[in-house]
């Protein structure tokens, strides 16, 4: 038996072992306090090897495809950074490279790094393992997609009547790379770091 803590009410009360797949539910809010995944580690493994699959094509395939009075474009995410770089906005290339190019990249070499480790059940710095899911966890909504979704809607608006703009290849790779890494990130149980093979079973 465990004391655990509900973070909702805060509600202290002991679970014991749940069998996998099971959830244990907080009696006065009704919130999971603890939850036994199944298959975790194989999940956030394939989770995130589909981002992986994914990141080169979201970064070397454009984003938009415009047409303006015959002329044809097409940007990428590394081209949008350059030209902010270009146009004196250094400190807003920094964030959206940070942010869109890098953190994913960390947090998908993050994750197969916990899964190893937790596969072969790793005693060694299992609280630096801890801290490195805390990190990727607090990062996570620093994924652009949502921005990028934006600044797309407002060329369409924009721009309608003067010039044809159109979502590039690159843009669908980059939504599956932000999802497919949160799906990672949320299939991924912390406590197994923590766990030996028996009582991962």
């Amino acid at each position: 038996m465990t004391l655990v803590a509900c973070r909702i009410c805060g509600l202290v009360q002991r679970v014991g072992a749940l069998a996998p797949g099971a959830q244990a539910v907080c009696p006065r809010c009704g919130a999971v306090v603890v939850e036994h995944k199944v298959n975790t580690l194989g999940r956030t493994a394939a989770f995130s090897l589909a981002a992986l699959m994914f990141y080169l094509p979201a970064n070397i395939y454009p984003i938009l495809q415009m047409e303006l009075y015959g002329a044809h474009s097409e940007n990428t995410v590394l081209d949008g950074c350059v030209s902010l770089f270009q146009h004196g906005q250094r400190l807003v290339a920094v964030i959206v490279f940070l942010a869109s190019l890098l953190i994913p990249f960390l947090k998908l070499l993050g994750l197969f790094y916990l899964v190893i480790t937790t596969r072969f059940a790793s005693r060694r710095r299992r609280l630096e393992r801890t801290w490195i899911y805390r990190l990727i966890d607090v990062i996570g909504p620093w994924a652009m997609l949502d921005v990028f979704l934006l600044a797309i809607l407002v060329a369409l608006v924009k721009l309608g009547e003067l010039a044809t703009v159109r979502p590039g290849p690159g843009l669908f790779a980059f939504a599956a790379v932000v999802v497919l890494t949160i799906l990672a990130t949320t299939s991924f149980d912390p406590s197994q770091i923590w766990e030996t093979p028996d009582e991962r079973a």
